[in-house]
């Protein structure tokens, strides 16, 4: 850990109530950056202070939805007035979708799955960029997923979404290049993380089908295995690095 990697710079880290989230924003902060975490859940931005306070650590946690603009359009907003920049912006927060497959998956599921997963870091993105450009200067993080580059890993709204985070994240890191603004990101396999109940299967047909690709995953990371390539990526350490799509599956994919 570098004390000093991210002295001086500001950072807004969604999810940070739980998993690879907290893991981020711990990590940032602890590496010297002033760290701004959102999430949805009360509960969690309530543990996560409790924990930072034990460890000294100075983050401002807020409840923010990623699927409302105003509330992203917020808490930016906030961001600027008070450190009048931002440098970082890791999106984290995400769901999972039951592992239902195309011909069960219902309507409130695929929306829900793709406002959060998808819409959600565009419209934080969305928000953050005009400054980004304005210094010249960014890094932007996503948190995708080997469900991102595979067919059999989840269900069809996450898989369809990760796979378009993909896409987009690459769109990001092509056109705003010229601004100083890097944009990747970063795929892990399975994660010890709340999650919570999006996790809890929903067709037992759906599971059955991915059974096979699961019997051969590599085992679990821990949160900060992720929060640490999140804050390489976004320090000037990757600074040639843009566009790429970085996993972290312990090699699960690899097979």
């Amino acid at each position: 850990m570098d004390e000093t990697r991210h002295a001086g710079r500001v950072a807004i880290v969604t999810g940070a109530g739980y998993g690879i989230g907290r893991a981020t924003a711990s990590r940032l902060a602890r590496e010297g950056a002033v760290v701004i975490g959102c999430d949805v859940s009360d509960e969690g931005i309530a543990s996560a202070r409790e924990e930072f306070e034990a460890a000294g650590l100075s983050v401002a946690l807020e409840q923010a939805d990623v699927t409302d603009q105003v509330a992203v359009d917020r808490l930016v907003q906030g961001v600027l007035e008070r450190h009048g920049r931002i440098d970082i912006l890791a999106n984290v927060a995400g769901i999972m979708d039951w592992f239902l497959p195309a011909h069960e998956v219902d309507d409130a599921t695929w929306n829900r799955v793709l406002d959060v997963n998808l819409a959600g870091p565009m419209r934080l993105t969305r928000a953050a960029l005009p400054s980004m450009m304005e210094q010249k200067s960014g890094s932007i993080v996503n948190v995708g997923s080997v469900g991102g580059l595979r067919g059999g890993a989840a269900g069809a709204a996450y898989t369809a979404s990760k796979h378009a985070l993909v896409g987009y994240t690459r769109s990001v890191a092509w056109t705003y290049h010229a601004d100083g603004v890097r944009c990747n990101v970063v795929c892990p396999g399975g994660v010890e993380t709340n999650i919570g109940t999006t996790a809890q299967p929903r067709s037992q047909w759906g599971m059955a089908q991915l059974g096979p690709i699961h019997a051969s995953a590599t085992g679990m990371a821990k949160p900060d295995e992720i929060a640490t390539l999140i804050s390489w990526l976004a320090s000037g350490e990757a600074s040639n690095v843009n566009g790429a799509v970085v996993v972290a599956d312990g090699g699960w994919s690899a097979g």
